[in-house]
């Protein structure tokens, strides 16, 4: 039997629902990998990079399933799972080491996409809130989180309405940044890398359910994670579509396999993008290697295009890094 470590970022003592999730995704994997004659040993790594070298060259793994998402406090650094695995020359799943620490930094990747005319929303730093217009509506992101971290309904702000400004700066110091808020509809779209190439799976959109008007209709970190919220309860995804929509979706498709060329992105990933009152789409971001556990919009995605996640997975391991 073919051997396989599956490379998981260390828990906190008392890890977040976001931060737990991750175990989640390793069930997902485990499993698949085991239908593909592949046994599995988890190595849980922080910055102890020479233990977790040591830990992987104990197995003497033929393939590394990489699932880590950054150390503790400092997301940042997610990239030092597949440089890792880069170094010791280990075959390994997903992105490479450059796309990954590209898509890490949401400004860098929002820079990139805009010299490729790829469309994304006009952003601003902590040092240019001059420019921001007053009657204008905007949201402050964190620069490295993902999951949604740092973002709910008081991160969607008017450009004269400044004081939450402060919170972020205290949390974040200078690592965030503001974006025009697109309002309008939200999609995520899957992509799977297989032998003919890039391949968008289907379509899934974000409905906002009975939401107020004055209520900014966004996949804050409650709608994601709190099961007792109204944001949870009220925002979830749909891949019914009419057929107005194909010309929306046929643009959609081409921005989203640009963007997997244009990022170098491989095996698996997901774009999230807008689409504003007069049906141009705008990307948000790109997500390297994102969440597979089996609620997940990538997970239900390639289900409804109607993959198992074993054959996903064939497909992501054929094209796995070497």
């Amino acid at each position: 039997m073919k051997k396989a470590v599956v490379l998981i970022n260390k828990l906190s003592e008392n890890p977040s629902p976001d931060e737990l999730d991750v175990l989640h995704q390793v069930e997902v994997a485990e499993t698949a990998i085991k239908e593909l004659g592949y046994s599995s040993e988890r190595i849980f790594m922080d910055m102890n990079l020479d233990l977790a070298q040591k830990q992987i060259n104990e197995v003497q793994p033929d393939l590394a399933v990489n699932l880590f998402e950054g150390i503790i406090g400092k997301p940042e650094l997610i990239y030092l799972g597949s440089g890792l695995l880069h170094s010791l020359r280990i075959p390994y799943t997903g992105c490479g080491v450059d796309s990954i620490f590209i898509t890490a930094d949401k400004v860098l990747t929002k820079k990139i996409l805009k010299d490729n005319n790829i469309p994304t929303a006009q952003w601003f730093s902590p040092k240019e809130l001059d420019l921001l217009e007053p009657d204008k509506t905007y949201i402050i992101k964190p620069l490295y989180e993902d999951a949604s971290v740092g973002i709910d309904e008081h991160s969607v702000i008017k450009g004269n309405n400044l004081q939450i400004i402060d919170d972020y700066i205290k949390r974040y110091a200078n690592n965030f940044f503001i974006e025009e808020f697109i309002d309008g509809r939200e999609f995520n779209i899957s992509v799977l890398g297989t032998k003919d190439g890039a391949k968008m799976l289907s379509p899934a959109e974000i409905i906002f359910n009975n939401y107020p008007d004055d209520k900014p209709k966004i996949m804050g970190y409650t709608a994601k994670w709190d099961e007792q919220t109204f944001e949870y309860e009220n925002t979830f995804r749909t891949f019914d579509f009419k057929e107005d929509d194909k010309k929306l979706l046929d643009i959609i498709e081409q921005i989203v396999l640009k963007c997997w060329t244009v990022l170098n992105l491989r095996g698996y990933a997901r774009v999230d993008l807008r689409i504003d009152k007069n049906n141009k789409p705008f990307v948000l971001e790109i997500n390297a290697n994102p969440c597979i556990s089996s609620d997940s919009g990538f997970y239900a995605a390639a289900e409804k295009s109607g993959y198992s996640f074993t054959e996903v997975m064939q497909c992501i391991i054929d094209e796995a890094h070497i």
